[in-house]
């Protein structure tokens, strides 16, 4: 049941594609931006025995290091380098658009909730986990 305090959200699932070639991936982190309480985080996991087996010699640190920096980002801080500094409504824009690294952005979807930091939680469980 919807109540009066909840607001929409829109929200990404990272995806480590290593090969591009192959179009195969593994969630490993989502992106949660509420811009009605000024909301935007990540939250992220890199399974290295999910991810070897995609791609055996995939550099499981440069994924966690690519996830550092969307958690720079969406922190605001020195580790999302110049683009942290951006309201978050760009921050989100930039995250969400597609990039040719190892670390994707998939579709954008929305949803409504009450509290945002659990609804993360909730889409990292049932997306990455």
């Amino acid at each position: 049941m919807s109540g009066q305090h909840d607001h929409s959200y829109q929200y990404v699932a990272l995806r480590c594609v290593p090969r591009v070639d192959r179009e195969e991936f593994v969630n490993v982190g989502v992106v949660l931006y509420c811009q009605a309480i000024d909301y935007l985080a990540v939250s992220w996991h890199c399974d290295r025995d999910r991810l070897h087996a995609l791609d055996p010699s995939l550099d499981v640190d440069r994924v966690c290091a690519a996830l550092e920096f969307v958690e720079g980002v969406c922190a605001g801080d020195e580790r999302g380098g110049a683009i942290a500094g951006k309201p978050l409504s760009q921050r989100f824009g930039f995250l969400k658009a597609p990039r040719s690294t190892v670390v994707q952005p998939g579709p954008v979807h929305g949803g409504v909730t009450a509290d945002p930091a659990a609804e993360l939680g909730r889409l990292r469980t049932r997306l990455v986990d």
